[in-house]
């Protein structure tokens, strides 16, 4: 949402507009706008081209993209170019082919090039900004703005920097950061004149900083920025030459602020002026914050104080060291790291305590040097004024323990709301007219900000309103509101919705068809319990009794969000003042039906003796998953079984009814039928594991396949049990059906059932959480259907674990159990995954053996809780085919890649089958090897429990150490000797080899196998890089050294 201002007053009002409905010379002075248009503001004015990365949804563009269609004029008296592009490996080639054409007007090659896009794009950005730094000398300037947002799988949208820090140091760039909207402007044009110096990329907040609609004062207008640029980029030629890029940036500054009047520095400290204890932040949220939470803090006399990052490339350290107070004793670094799993492992550090460690290191500034500690916090961590006190009070403490609870003083006079709702809603517009009329009083300054999060009832928004007559700057959502609005009762049953009420404020909550006797019923325990202890007046909002008010919901919620919040107003005022109707005599009858459709619930003193039992399960943070709502308008395939007369004309009329007859039409990738040539088991039978070797005839098939790709096996069920499935659900095998395929749910076939089972649908296979809610849907006794329901459900989420874990039971197994859901067979197909081949590591080299292709497979059985004997559903297919049998294949690509020279050594590890694409590159190593080329040496490491039983393809590796291809084998057989060997072991009993092949002769390291040896494996590899780096008296990081070799390809992982 935008704002725009009111062009009849002339003061801002919050009226909510689509961002490109914005026009380019309505911002200036007072306005109502988001971080994001005024980026774009600053970027079309200053720019000749704009190249932009906008996923869907993140609408980083649309402003620049109206303003160039209109033909706004830039500083320059041209219309800006935007050049919208797509967010893909190789990006930003078209931008760098762009500026450094042969037809590039070299009149312009002083006007900024811009680039804008979200943190996520970044490492496909990485290859095109490492070039343009090597040849700036020649290059137009160029920023980028970068706003930090990614999604994470299991988070959601996340607030990322780290991947922004991490390329300004390794490219070189420039990296500056903005702390606010307030600020978000200077901090554009300042990048863009540093890009005069260095290429700039300048960061802010891509969740709450770029998305939160507010009121800026004094906001620049176009000729603003353009004499604050046109003045100082003259002065920018006049910087002192001698001085390196870190003294020019430092006058740059200067020129900056003396034009401005402000006095913006690299690094900025506030708190208690003879501190002990420091914190370092970099990031909006965190800067803005940190700067309130510590004067805070060092106004109760607390000696503490914040360093806030604003200048982070390059890297100032006087200017870092004169922020620090002399009395410091103690530096926390608050860095950003990718997730939990980066923060728990101690190996991991943030990108910032790297540079303040060195800063304070060498600065020979203190008689007893300051203790460094790096307090590293996921991307998507949300931080709060409690939250930072907290990380203080841990860092000072002596237990190091314990939550301070801290609220922010600019915050105690302001008034805060929250709306909550479906975003489907018919009222879901309504905070945005609320803040318009809030707006409208002149001296209030409204803040609004939504999150949207799609995977809770289909998708639902909470949007947040903060009115004050100050400015404020609370970067986090509302935790104490004092009116809360709920749509739809059922968000009470997911959301901690009451916990974000202060105590004595307001809870209303659209109650359709209210009885007061249905309270307690509809409203639930653990809620009802908080609304009594804090002392929260409960409100119902009813309009069932009124079909004209069911058509004018979003009217009938303003009308009593307003007369619940601002009690004070008559209806009259309210009415005038809201002008939120163009029809008065709907909004008189609305007005009129007020008073009948809100009802004042009154609270029992027994709701505080309520179960609070449900209350683990509600969601404590709404965490956004997109930044629009959930389009639910999705048609739903029709699956229907057809008779055989009906595929006859469908045979007969191909033309009419669009036939098509293909070879498995279901399948996506490019397939081939393949035949078995060898079945043998490597493991003796008598050993509880069976590791078979099978080979396949390639014949005419027309497979080929590189070294360390993966074959893709199409395996069919266990016809057996499919028959059985058949026989006992009542179906005829022989009935025609239109399924979706396996691979392509746009793609249908026509099959027998029977085949389908066999091979489109995963009858057979473990059924998601999702699967039980579905099913309910079709259960006809009632416990059945409860019990469905609740294994759907988050409260059920431990039985749901112990049935998918313990007992692994299949889709078949539910049906059996629930007999009453008993869905038609095209339901079935609806609500059963489709079947998806497997991949397994390709164990041979085609330039080997041309006609053949090799696979080496553990058998996945197991004994499940019951006593039934289980097996995975391709090892069990594979396992079983006999000479000649023929397979459906594909090839799928792999990480797996041998170095470009031939003479790079290979240092491979593998666990189990992960031996399987190292039997490939040895045998293409030996092939050249034979051919008389030189070839780089080979370290293969190779782990297993027992060498009689799997020492997996043991006779070729020492015929291969004999013939002098591979150079080192390193066998650890965990379980053959008292004490427990593992691979890792291996690799650091011969350090010096390793050593020598991946560093000193730049060789390739891989690793193929389960996941849990990865941090062992590479602690050896980071000890190995610390040796020679010690040996050869160079200082180097290890963890980065590794993410270098990682990004060149000489640090391959293959894991499962």
């Amino acid at each position: 949402m935008q704002l725009k201002q009111d062009e009849t007053t002339g003061s801002p009002a919050l009226i909510p507009v689509e961002t490109k409905s914005v026009p380019l010379s309505s911002i200036s002075g007072p306005t109502y706008a988001t971080s994001q248009l005024l980026v774009q503001q600053t970027a079309y004015k200053l720019s000749d081209k704009i190249f932009s990365f906008s996923p869907e949804t993140f609408d980083l563009d649309l402003a620049v993209q109206d303003w160039s269609r209109a033909n706004e004029k830039n500083i320059h008296g041209e219309t800006t170019t935007v050049v919208p592009l797509q967010t893909r490996s190789g990006a930003g080639t078209f931008a760098l082919g762009y500026i450094f054409s042969k037809d590039f007007d070299l009149s312009k090659r002083h006007i900024p090039q811009t680039l804008l896009a979200p943190s996520l794009s970044l490492k496909h950005l990485r290859s095109a900004l490492d070039q343009l730094s090597l040849l700036y000398g020649v290059a137009s300037p160029f920023v980028a703005h970068i706003t930090a947002a990614d999604y994470s799988a299991n988070d959601g949208l996340i607030t990322e920097y780290e991947t922004a820090l991490q390329l300004a140091e390794d490219l070189g760039l420039g990296l500056v950061s903005t702390s606010s909207a307030y600020e978000v402007q200077h901090m554009s044009l300042f990048a863009t004149l540093l890009a005069a110096l260095v290429p700039t990329l300048h960061v802010y907040d891509g969740l709450r900083t770029a998305r939160e609609t507010l009121k800026v004062v004094d906001a620049l207008s176009e000729s603003s920025i353009a004499e604050i640029y046109k003045k100082v980029s003259q002065e920018v030629s006049t910087l002192n030459k001698r001085l390196d890029t870190a003294g020019k940036v430092v006058e740059l500054l200067n020129l900056f602020n003396n034009e401005l009047g402000t006095s913006y520095a690299p690094f900025e400290y506030h708190g208690h002026e003879a501190a002990e204890t420091v914190l370092v932040v970099f990031g909006s949220a965190e800067a803005q914050l940190a700067k309130q939470v510590f004067n805070t803090l060092a106004a109760e006399g607390k000696r503490v104080g914040a360093v806030n990052v604003r200048i982070y490339r390059p890297f100032i350290e006087e200017a870092f060291l004169e922020a620090l107070p002399e009395s410091v004793r103690q530096i926390a670094v608050l860095g950003q790291v990718r997730d939990s799993v980066s923060v728990d492992d101690a190996s991991v550090q943030s990108a910032l305590y790297s540079d303040v460690l060195t800063a304070v290191s060498f600065a020979g500034r203190w008689s007893q040097e300051p203790v460094i500690v790096d307090f590293k916090y996921a991307a998507s961590t949300t931080h709060t004024p409690t939250s930072i006190a907290s990380i203080i009070e841990k860092i000072t403490s002596k237990s190091g323990e314990g939550e301070v609870a801290l609220s922010l003083l600019s915050l105690e006079e302001a008034k805060q709301y929250t709306f909550w709702d479906l975003d489907n809603s018919a009222a879901v517009a309504s905070p945005s007219v609320v803040s318009k009329v809030l707006s409208r009083e002149s001296s209030n300054n409204i803040s609004t900000h939504e999150v949207y999060n799609n995977l809770i009832h289909g998708g639902i928004v909470r949007t947040d309103i903060r009115s004050s007559e100050k400015s404020v700057e609370a970067p986090f959502a509302v935790d104490q509101a004092d009116v809360v609005f709920v749509g739809d009762e059922k968000l009470l049953k997911e959301v901690d919705i009451v916990a974000g009420v202060k105590a004595g404020g307001k809870l209303i909550v659209r109650l359709p068809n209210f009885k007061s006797e249905d309270v307690e019923k509809r409203i639930p325990d653990s809620a009802r319990k908080e609304v009594q202890s804090k002392g929260i007046q409960l409100f119902a909002l009813d309009s069932s009794f009124s079909p004209a008010l069911e058509k004018n919901a979003q009217l009938l919620v303003q009308l009593a969000f307003l007369q619940v919040a601002r009690p004070e107003l008559t209806r009259e005022q309210l009415v005038k003042l809201s002008e939120i109707s163009e029809d008065e005599v709907i909004l008189a009858e609305v007005s009129d039906a007020l008073q009948q459709a809100l009802h004042t619930i009154e609270v029992s003193a027994a709701w505080a003796e309520e179960s609070s039992e449900a209350s683990p399960f509600l969601v404590k943070e709404l965490k956004p998953t997109s930044f629009a709502a959930f389009d639910k308008a999705v048609e739903e395939p029709s699956i229907a079984v057809n008779s055989w007369q009906e595929i006859a004309k469908g045979l007969a009329f191909k033309e009419a009814y669009g036939t098509k007859t293909e070879l498995r039409p279901d399948l996506t990738v490019k397939t081939h039928t393949v035949h078995v040539k060898e079945n043998r088991r490597l493991t003796p039978l008598t050993y509880d594991r069976n590791i078979f070797h099978i080979e396949f005839d390639l014949g005419n098939s027309g497979l080929t396949y590189n070294i360390g790709e993966a074959l893709g096996i199409h395996a069919d069920n266990d016809p057996k049990q499919v028959q059985e499935f058949i026989d006992w659900y009542g179906l005829n095998a022989e009935d025609l059906v239109q399924v979706p395929s396996r691979d392509d749910n746009n793609v249908f076939e026509t099959r027998t059932i029977y085949q389908s089972l066999l091979q489109n649908i995963d009858i057979l296979g473990k059924p998601p959480k999702r699967f039980f809610e579905a099913l309910a849907e079709f259960a006809t006794d009632e416990l059945e259907k409860k019990k469905l329901e609740f294994l759907g459900s988050k409260e059920g989420a431990e039985e749901f674990k112990k049935l998918s874990e313990v007992e692994t039971v299949t889709y078949a197994d539910v049906f059996a159990t629930f007999k009453s859901a008993h869905p038609e067979f095209h339901d079935l197909v609806r609500i059963v995954a489709p079947l998806k081949r497997r991949e397994y590591s390709i164990a041979s080299a085609q330039a080997v053996t041309p006609t053949s292709v090799a696979l080496m497979i553990v058998v996945v059985d197991w004994v499940d809780s019951k006593g039934r004997q289980r097996t995975g559903q391709a090892t069990r297919y594979l396992s079983g085919l006999q000479p000649g049998a023929a397979v459906i294949v594909s090839v799928k690509p792999s990480v797996m890649k041998l170095p470009v020279k031939d003479t790079a050594p290979l240092i491979m590890a593998g666990l189990g089958t992960g031996l399987a694409p190292f039997r490939a590159f040895v045998q293409y190593r030996a092939m050249q090897k034979a051919q008389g080329k030189e070839i780089g040496s080979i370290l293969l490491y190779l782990g297993s429990r027992h060498k009689r039983e799997e020492y997996l393809y043991g006779e070729e590796w020492e015929a291969y150490m004999d013939a002098g291809v591979v150079t080192l084998l390193g066998a650890a057989f965990s379980r053959d000797q008292p004490q427990k060997i593992y691979i890792q072991d291996r690799m650091r009993q011969t350090m010096t080899d390793i050593v020598k092949a991946y560093i000193q002769e730049e060789g390739s390291f891989y690793l193929c196998g389960p996941t849990w040896p990865v941090p062992d494996v590479t602690a050896v590899l980071e000890e190995a890089i610390a040796t020679d780096a010690k040996a050869n008296g160079r200082k180097v990081d290890p963890r980065k050294e590794i993410e270098r070799l990682k990004e060149e390809g000489r640090y391959v992982l293959e894991v499962y």
